[in-house]
């Protein structure tokens, strides 16, 4: 029992005298890490200051300091442990290192997919803050971009997360990447109409509305012919490009269309459909030495108009003649066997 009782206090003897025998290292080991602590606290402040210059760069300021002070502090505490424990090498511990990110980056996969891309993001710069994007079904303005995620906001006051990796690596339509934007609308007009004089009018409308661009100067151009109307698409340019300014500008050009061409007695025709009945084809209802409207070609007799009630008739005569037909038929046969 004394025994056991001396080696344990021997032990706990060595224990202390090891510490003051290290104590000098741990804290000069202490000062190295406190000095870059501060070192990396100025580096962050630095990178900020230097990229405050971009426009909208406030993010990537603060996630580029946070990566130069993490990479500064992680030096210090390598630096601090070396000379703590002087036979640890600095090959050992990029082993460790290497073996531990192998680690975490297969736990985190996902985590770290979105913090590159975010990076990256903010890096190129596709969209800035206050850009209004399109990305698959979602449509609105950039609130944030962050290291993980961008949040948009949308025009009726939803706010979406979409993970930067899918912003990345998909593609994203930004509608306020330049200072002007095209807008555009097919007009229908009545094939009786000159269409010369229709595109006319609609310039002129373009030109006259407010908030339509000079330069580039709107047009009309002449796109289909289509069942019912022959379509002209107005297309007209606005500054800026946000979504508030196209609908407004787009509300204003049709309107001032519409107006221009119904006083010009330019016909707006809606869609419609004629159906033929060949037994209700008049005589006069063109020449039929011609093939047209699904009748044969050449000068065969021309069929009358024929009413429904004309129709039922003759088809009530055939049933009778049908029906008296056979009558006599048995009749005959009655006959024979007798």
């Amino acid at each position: 029992m004394n025994a056991d009782i001396s080696n344990a206090w021997q032990k706990v003897q060595a224990m202390v005298n090891g510490f003051f025998a290290l104590l000098p290292n741990i804290v000069l080991a202490l000062i190295v890490f406190v000095i870059f602590f501060f070192v990396a606290r100025t580096i962050k402040q630095v990178v900020k200051r230097l990229t405050s210059n971009r426009r909208h760069a406030r993010n990537l300021g603060m996630v580029l300091g946070r990566l130069a002070q993490g990479a500064t502090i992680l030096l210090g505490l390598f630096i601090s442990l070396t000379i703590v424990i002087p036979t640890l090498r600095a090959g050992d511990l990029v082993q460790l290192l290497g073996i531990s990110g192998v680690a975490i980056g297969f736990a985190f996969r996902d985590i770290l997919q979105n913090f590159l891309a975010g990076i990256l993001i903010l890096l190129t710069e596709p969209f800035q803050i206050g850009d209004q994007i399109v990305f698959k079904n979602f449509e609105g303005t950039v609130e944030n971009i962050e290291t993980r995620a961008t949040t948009i906001k949308t025009y009726d006051g939803r706010r979406i997360v979409i993970p930067n990796s899918e912003l990345f690596t998909n593609s994203v339509q930004v509608n306020t990447a330049f200072d002007h934007r095209r807008l555009e609308y097919d007009v229908g007009i009545g094939y009786g109409d000159d269409i010369d004089r229709a595109k006319q009018l609609i310039l002129e409308a373009m030109h006259e509305t407010e908030g339509v661009l000079r330069e580039p100067a709107p047009d009309a151009l002449v796109m289909e012919l289509a069942e019912s109307t022959v379509n002209i698409r107005a297309r007209w340019w606005i500054q800026p490009p946000r979504r508030a300014d196209a609908l407004d500008a787009r509300d204003k050009v049709l309107t001032a269309i519409k107006k221009k061409l119904i006083a010009n007695g330019i016909d707006l025709p809606f869609p419609t459909q004629q159906i033929l009945f060949h037994d209700q084809t008049e005589e006069t209802d063109g020449d039929r030495s011609r093939q047209r409207e699904g009748w044969p070609a050449g000068k065969g007799k021309v069929p009358k108009p024929r009413s429904i009630s004309d129709s039922l008739r003759k088809l009530a005569e055939m049933r009778s003649q049908s029906n008296g037909s056979t009558g006599d038929s048995e009749a005959v046969s009655t006959r024979d066997e007798v």
